[in-house]
C-alpha cells in the first residue's frame, strides 16, 4: 500500500462564510493555501453579495478541490428569508438556547423550519448556480429536536445528493465525558443520524471541533486532540476569521477566529497533519 493510500482523508470545514468580510477573507486565504477543504456559507449573512460569492468560487477553483456547503442559519441575531416564520424574537430568529428549549418541549412546528431551510437552499442555488455539496447548521441547529425534522425534510427534497453534518464523536466514553459541550452534541446527533438515515441522506462518520470558544485555548493542542481517533471521512469544524466591525456587531466569537486562522496557516499545522497521517487532499 502506498503512503498516500494509508492516509486518512478528513474534512476540515470553516463555518460562517458570509458573516463578515473579514471572516470571508480569512477563509479564502486558507483555501488558497490548501489548509481547508470545505466551507459552509450563510445565505442570511450580511457579507454574501455577488462579489463575495465570486471571490469564493475563484479561491476554490485555484486550489485543490474544496467543497462548498450551506450553513443553515436559524438563530439570532439573523433573520428568516420566509414570511410568517415562527417563533421569532422581534423580527429575528430565537437565540439558540431558547430554540433548543422550545424543541425539547415540542413547541415548534417543523413546517416553518422546512420552508425556511428550503428558502436558504434556493438562495444558495441562485447565488452559486448549483446545489450545495453538503448542508450543516449554524450553532448546530440542525441537530435540535423538531428543527431536525424540518431540516431533513427540506434537504431530502431540495438537495438529496448533499451530505449533512452530524456532530457525534467516535471516541471511548471516558474521553467523550471530558467535554460536556461535545457530549450534548453526541446525544443530539444520535437522533439526527437516525432521522437522516431514514431519509437516505449521507453524513460524516465522525466529528470534532467543539470547544469552549470563550477561553484563550491552545488551538494547536486542541487540533491534535481533534485528529486523534477521527475516522476517514470525519469532519473537523473550525471558525477562522479576521475581526472587523461587522463581525463584532453580530457574534461574540472574535479574537478566537484570528487565533484559529494563524494556526491553520502555520507550518506547525502542516507538520501536525503529516505526523497524524491525515490529508485534506
Amino acid at each position: 500500500m502506498s503512503a498516500a493510500a494509508s492516509l486518512r482523508r478528513i474534512w476540515l470545514c470553516a463555518d460562517d462564510y458570509g458573516i463578515s468580510p473579514g471572516v470571508n477573507r480569512a477563509i479564502r486565504d486558507l483555501i488558497e493555501r490548501g489548509r481547508l477543504n470545505a466551507t459552509s456559507v450563510m445565505m442570511v449573512g450580511p457579507a454574501i453579495e455577488r462579489s463575495e460569492v465570486e471571490a469564493l468560487q475563484a479561491s476554490v477553483k485555484a486550489s485543490l478541490r474544496c467543497a462548498i456547503g450551506l450553513h443553515v442559519t436559524l438563530s439570532a441575531p439573523f433573520r428568516p428569508l420566509t414570511m410568517h416564520f415562527r417563533p421569532l424574537d422581534g423580527d429575528m430568529f430565537l437565540p439558540f438556547p431558547k430554540l433548543l428549549r422550545a424543541g425539547l418541549a415540542r413547541r415548534l412546528d417543523r413546517e416553518f423550519f422546512r420552508n425556511e431551510v428550503k428558502a436558504q437552499l434556493a438562495a444558495f442555488v441562485e447565488a452559486f448556480g448549483r446545489a450545495p455539496d453538503f448542508v450543516d447548521g449554524h450553532q448546530h441547529v440542525q441537530l435540535f429536536p423538531q428543527v431536525r425534522d424540518g431540516f431533513v425534510d427540506a434537504v431530502s427534497e431540495g438537495a438529496p445528493k448533499a451530505w449533512v453534518r452530524q456532530g457525534g464523536r467516535n471516541l471511548p466514553l471516558a474521553q467523550r465525558l471530558a467535554s460536556p459541550k461535545a457530549m450534548v452534541l453526541d446525544i443530539l446527533s444520535a437522533q439526527f443520524r437516525r432521522r437522516a438515515d431514514g431519509a437516505r441522506l449521507s453524513f460524516n462518520p465522525g466529528f470534532a471541533g467543539a470547544y469552549d470558544f470563550t477561553r484563550a485555548a491552545d488551538f494547536g493542542a486542541l487540533m491534535r486532540q481533534f485528529l486523534q481517533g477521527l475516522p476517514d471521512g470525519g469532519l473537523v469544524m473550525c471558525h477562522p476569521g479576521f475581526v472587523d466591525d461587522v463581525l463584532t456587531g453580530l457574534d461574540p466569537m472574535t479574537d478566537v477566529r484570528e487565533r484559529e486562522h494563524a494556526y491553520l496557516a502555520s507550518d506547525a499545522f502542516a507538520r501536525l497533519l503529516a505526523d497524524s497521517g491525515v490529508t485534506l487532499g
